[in-house]
This record gives C-alpha cells, structure tokens and sequence, in this order.
C-alpha cells in the first residue's frame, strides 16, 4: 500500500490511540454489507460459528470494556489521573479463553489481558470490570486487586493471581500450580479449587523465547513424558512483536508446534466467530488429558507497546496502517453487523456508552484515596503474628505421627545422644513433616540418595514418593513448583543444593514468591521454607560453585526471612519457627545451612565432641530474630558473626584471652534476614572493642548490616574492626583459604584493637 506524502505527514502529527478510535467509528459508518436475521441467542452468530449469539455479545462488550480502558488511560495519563499505558489493544480476542475456563481455573496473566479480565468478571454476578480496573489504572488505595501498589491484573474472587509486567518470569509457578492441582490427590490435600480446575498462564510472542519461559516449556513437557498430569494451559499471544523487535514470522508455530509432550493447538484470536471453536478444543484438551497445552492465540497490537511508545517514530505509515487495519474490534463490528445483531446507530451507542462508563469510572477512581503513608505500603509486604507464630512454631499435638516418622519412642531425636548439624536438621524435617501433612520436600538428589550430603537421608522411606521427590535439574522450576504448590495451600519445602545455584533462580523469589502478598495486598501467599546448603569452607570439593558466601542476593529480597544456624539444636529450633511463619503468615523463608558444619562434630580439639548437642524436644522453638549469646559476661572484645563464623571465633578467642587477657563474647546471629537491630544495638552498648566476621565478601556480605546497626545504636566511637572475605571468587582446593576469613585473621583483628587503646 502506498501513502502519498502529504498523507504520510499528516498522519505523523496524529495520536495513533486517536486513529484507531476514529478508525472503529469509520468502519461502521462506511459499512455497506449484506445483513441477516439476527439469530436467536443459542444460535450461532453466524453459519458455521461454534459461538453462539449472546456468547458473541458478551464478548463483544468485554472487548468494548478493554479497548476503551485502554482509550482513557491514554487520554488521563496527561493528567496525572492515571499512571499506566501498557494497553491490550489489538489482544482482546483473549476474552475467548476467559469465557470457556472457568473463574476457579488460577490464572497468571500477561499485561495485556483486559479482554481477559473483562470476561472473567461475567462469571460471578455483581462484580464491576469497569471500576475494578480504574482503581487499578489510577493507582488507588480502593483498588481490589493491589491496594493503591500497581496496576495489576489480579482479583482473589475469580483467581487471577497478580503479575507485575513480568517477562516470562511467571511461566514456572503456573506450571507448579497445575501440577500442584492434580498432585494434592494423591496426599489428601484439600485444594481451595476443584479437582479438574486447569492453569492459565498467557505471555507474548516474544516472551516465549526467554529462559524462563523456555524452561518451564522443558519441565512441563518432562512431567508429560512420564505420564504425571500437568494441565497447564500456555496462552501465546502472539501479535508478532516485542516492543520494537520484530518476531520472524512463522516463528511461534515453528518452535511449537512439534515439541512433544507440548501439545499445540492454534485459535485466531482476531475473529470471534472463527476463533471461538479452536479455544474451546485447546481448553477442553487441556482439562479432559490433564497435559500441558500451548494455545498458539493469533493477535496484532495497536497503539505501540505503551503510551509513551511512539511508533511513528520507528515504523512506516505504511506498516502502521496495516497493523491498524487488521485491528479485531473492526472484525467484531463487521460480524456485529452482518450477523444482524447490532444496527450501525446501534453499534455506535454501544461504542460510546462503553466508552462514557470507562471515563466515569476513572473520574470516580481519581477522587479516591492513594497510598500516602509508608507504613500502609509495607503492610503486606512482611506480616509478622508473633504470638501465633510462637503458638505455632511450639505446637506439639501430633506425637503419632512422629511416632511412625521416626519409628519408635526409642529412635525419637530428643532421647538420642546429642548429635551434629546434618543429623539434626534431618531429624528436624522428619519432624516438621510430621507435624504438616500437607508439607512436601523436593528438589536434586533428596529423595532414594537422601541429599548430596545425606541430610535427607530417610525422609523417602518415611514419607514416601508423593511428599519427597526429585526434580529435574533446574532450579528455577524447583522454586517455580514450590510457588505453585504453595498457591494450591500445601507448604514446600524444595532445596538447592548450593547456594550458588541459587543465583541461577534467583528471580523466582525476588520477583515472584517475595512479592506476591505485596502486589496482592495479603489476599495471596505463597508460603514456602527454601533450604540452601550454603557458605564457604567445604573440604574436598570446593570451587566456587560449592563455596559460595554470597548472601547479599538474599539479603535484598523485600519481605524475606533468612536464617542460618551454626549447629544442629540451633537449626531444628529454628526450622519450627521458619515452618510456623509459612503457616501462619504465608512467609517466604530461606534457611542457609552451612556445608562445612554439616558433619562437624569438635571445636576446640579432634574428639572433643563439643560441637555436638541435644535435639530440642518439641515444644521449643526460637522466636525470629534471636541470636544466641556465649560468654555473655564478657565485655573486652564482642564478636559479631553466623554460620561457619561462630566455632571459629569460639576457638579465636582461647588464643586472644591467652594474648591480651580479654573476656571474649561472641554473638552468633542466627537470623540474616531481616538482621535483629535492636538486639545488635544491645550487644554493642556494652562491649569495650567489636569484632564483625563476615565470610562473605568485603563488598557483599552481612557485615555492612550489623556495622550499620551498631551505628545507628549509638556505638559508633566503639573501636571497631572487620574480618571479610576477600573481592573474589573461591578458588579450589587450600588456594581457597586465601580469599576467606580464618583464626589467625581474627587473633590478628584482635591485634589492632589492641594496638589502638
């Protein structure tokens, strides 16, 4: 198509959203089609359509809905009235899927799903798409679904869990919560949804190339090909482009549309009355096979990627024209009118009102109130119950079924001799197993192996394959999974073998587990204790994969509880309490587990055994936040550390009283995340000289955290020194020892005290 010149420049000082309102306006003016009878409601809407004619009216008005939010978010940005652009312009075909699931279908959205929401919202009677989403668009503290924190699409009534402009990031916990649905059968959960609920999760064409994306795809077709049910419906709405970089065309159906295990279906998602049909056999697959569907869902997008997008700038009037041209609400008018169920004068009024109630809703969502204070921003960030989780954490009613976990009162852990870290945090998820049914434990090498170091030994034989499992060798999914079982109200416990895998997932506990109670406003959580064998100092088999201090990822989680003990009574105190959180508050818990103390069992001399203790009984558990204190009298010299850092300032203070005659007190942490302010303060107030050891690394670590405490509590003119871990990666073998932190490091610290008065 060609444009005259004078055509193109006129067209490059117009609003695109203009042109293609105009654009719907025109067409139906200039429509000179044939008319027939307008069908009966239950007939088809036209010959040959599988949509019948109240089915298409109703769509029809949940597109009007979408497109004209759309419409007034452009025109109210300006003003300040509304605060977000990304539209669904040219994806309202998506209203298809929303009508044929049902409202108890979870589902994980892509941002342009307004045809979606507005559909779903027929399903329970009384609810308002129009408000709803203005609350959300203007940021309001009325809104439903956030509470004022983001436009999200998201409502707990009709399970649309909220996504924040996630780029394929939300892939892996639709797949955990599909496959969630169908394995709560088999440990008698009950599910807050019914039993042949399915998952919906939708994302762009260009999304669908992401690692994220891609690895949930490959785990999805995985669980297939062993027969286990995944009935995970993945929408790819596929409008040819992401952002500015174009998809080659033909190429969602060529990476698709063979896969095995991955069972491919395509629906026009431009044309109701063709469209409808090839929905409804991707969904009914889906739900009736119980495998993971991709519902290839052809769609364009009109108006750019976002309002502050100016496509003229970087496409032709002849590209957009076309783009434009293929718009579906124009399809929607065309069978609208030839079908004969909407005269022009008719259409346009309906154009109009729906446009009338968009702008009102705004209007009306611009006069309610916005979050102004940081404390009502935070609430649902962290909840904390502390008298419930204390309840929790020492509620001990469930002694038969710890009578089997373990099986016999003789093999209960309490009337064991006291024993080192790897055997008592085993003995302590036998216990927390015990104690919730619904608890599952998976991840690499835990099940008939029992954990590379044998920490879940004898969890499988207890508890058998449908609450201890392996995975595939993918972290992302393992925490994608534990999101998703989470969601279906079990309470996971996955485990990542090392702390620096870890970082190769990290996204799905920063961006998606962490954030959820938050962009829900507390209406969804996602409880989950992830256990991580962590920190440096291993033996044997080191490097920086099995050597890794790096917390600070962790540590900059929003809403995280991290705990890490340094000996085994320690660990199932707190391991009570991480579960109690989850349960209670639907938390999202890390719990660093120190390989080198794993098998630990002296501390000052070979066979002293004193790094050995008893497994507290139930009943006991450790408030968050508590650390533990030795040598409490002691005031010359107070040092600060966790994990691995504890039995070596032990053993570093023998020689330091030896040299300078200090009483020594060292303070073991526990809780990393969020660090005990007050009780580092209280700690601080009374010592003459502060040590910090930190293994982590200078630029990275815990350190910085507690210094910044003891500052702020007033000790900052306390002589003060650190012991970190050097700017690098751990090398292997002794070479390893160079770059972390050792006796000799703190005797020395404690040399420069000492030399400064």
């Amino acid at each position: 198509m060609s444009i005259p010149p004078a055509i193109a420049a006129r067209h490059k000082g117009f609003n695109r959203a203009e042109i293609v309102d105009q654009n719907f306006t025109e067409f139906v003016h200039s429509w000179d089609g044939g008319v027939a009878a307008a069908p009966a409601d239950d007939a088809p809407v036209l010959p040959g359509s599988a949509l019948d004619a109240r089915g298409f009216r109703e769509l029809l008005e949940s597109q009007l809905i979408s497109r004209h939010l759309d419409l007034m978010a452009r025109v109210l940005r300006v003003q300040n009235k509304v605060f977000y652009t990304i539209g669904s312009g040219g994806h309202e075909g998506n209203a298809m899927v929303a009508r044929l699931t049902r409202h108890t279908d979870p589902a994980f959205l892509h941002y342009r799903s307004g045809g979606f929401m507005a559909e779903r919202f027929r399903k329970i009677p009384g609810m308002d798409p129009v408000m709803d989403s203005a609350l959300s668009f203007a940021a309001s503290k009325d809104d439903p679904a956030s509470g004022g924190r983001h436009k999200v699409w998201g409502s707990k009534p009709l399970w649309v869990l909220p996504q924040t402009s996630t780029i394929a990031s939300h892939l892996p916990k639709a797949l955990g919560t599909a496959i969630a649905i169908d394995h709560a059968r088999r440990i008698g959960h009950t599910l807050p949804v019914p039993e042949d609920s399915i998952a919906i999760c939708s994302f762009g064409d260009a999304s669908s190339n992401h690692a994220t994306a891609q690895t949930a795809f490959n785990a999805a077709a995985w669980t297939a090909y062993q027969k286990l049910p995944a009935p995970v419906l993945f929408v790819c709405e596929d409008n040819g482009i992401g952002i500015s970089v174009k998809t080659p065309g033909g190429w969602v159906a060529s990476n698709f549309q063979h896969r095995s295990n991955l069972d491919y279906f395509f629906a026009d998602g431009l044309d109701l009355a063709e469209g409808y049909a090839q929905v409804r056999r991707a969904v009914e697959h889906c739900r009736n096979t119980r495998r993971p569907t991709f519902l290839h869902l052809k769609t364009t997008r009109v108006m750019g990627h976002a309002g502050t997008d100016f496509e003229i700038e970087w496409r032709s009037i002849e590209e957009l024209c076309a783009v434009e041209a293929s718009d579906p609400l124009l399809r929607s008018a065309a069978i609208a009118l030839e079908s004969g169920l909407y005269s022009k004068d008719a259409l346009l009024d309906l154009y109009e009102t729906t446009r009338k109630r968009c702008f009102a809703g705004a209007e009306e969502a611009d006069r309610r109130p916005r979050l102004e204070r940081l404390e009502d921003v935070m609430a649902p960030l962290a909840p904390y119950s502390p008298a419930k989780v204390k309840a929790e954490a020492e509620r001990a009613d469930y002694a038969d079924a710890r009578l089997k976990a373990f099986g016999s009162e003789a093999k209960l852990p309490e009337n064991q001799p006291p024993r080192h870290l790897a055997i008592q945090i085993g003995q302590a998820l036998h216990d927390v197993m015990a104690k919730y049914p619904e608890s599952l434990l998976f991840g690499e090498d835990v099940a008939q192996k029992g954990g590379v170091y044998t920490v879940t030994k004898g969890l499988h034989k207890a508890f058998k394959n449908t609450r201890v499992f392996n995975t595939l060798l993918d972290e992302t999914v393992i925490l994608g999974l534990a999101q998703g079982y989470a969601n279906m109200g079990m309470l996971p416990i996955p485990e990542i073998q090392y702390l620096a895998y870890f970082h190769n997932a990290c996204d799905q506990i920063r961006g998606e587990a962490a954030s959820l109670q938050f962009f829900s406003n507390g209406q969804y959580r996602n409880p989950l204790v992830m256990r991580v064998a962590s920190l440096g100092y291993q033996k044997g088999f080191g490097g920086h994969f099995h050597n890794d201090n790096s917390i600070a990822a962790l540590r900059d989680i929003p809403g995280l509880i991290v705990g890490c003990p340094s000996r085994g009574d320690d660990a199932a105190a707190m391991l009570r309490t991480l579960m109690a959180l989850a349960k209670v508050d639907g938390r999202v818990c890390a719990f660093l587990e120190p390989i080198a103390l794993y098998m630990t069992k002296d501390l000052y001399e070979a066979g002293d055994g004193r790094w050995q203790f008893d497994y507290p009984a139930p009943g006991q558990a450790m408030p968050p936040g508590e650390g533990r204190v030795y040598n409490e009298g002691a005031h010359d010299l107070v040092v600060f550390t966790f994990g691995n850092g504890v039995p070596m300032a032990l053993r570093a203070a023998r020689q330091i009283e030896a040299q300078h005659g200090w009483q020594v007190r060292v303070v073991d942490l526990r809780w990393l995340v969020p660090l005990n302010d007050a009780f580092i303060a209280e700690q601080a107030r009374t010592a003459r000289r502060i040590l910090v050891l930190d293994e982590g690394r200078k630029s990275a670590g815990v350190g910085e955290g507690v210094i910044t405490a003891i500052v702020e509590g007033g000790c900052g003119a306390t002589p003060l020194e650190r012991v970190v871990g050097a700017d690098t990666f751990t090398p292997l073998a002794g070479a390893a020892l160079l770059v972390l932190p050792g006796e000799a490091d703190v005797v020395a610290a404690a040399q420069a005290l000492a030399g400064r008065g």
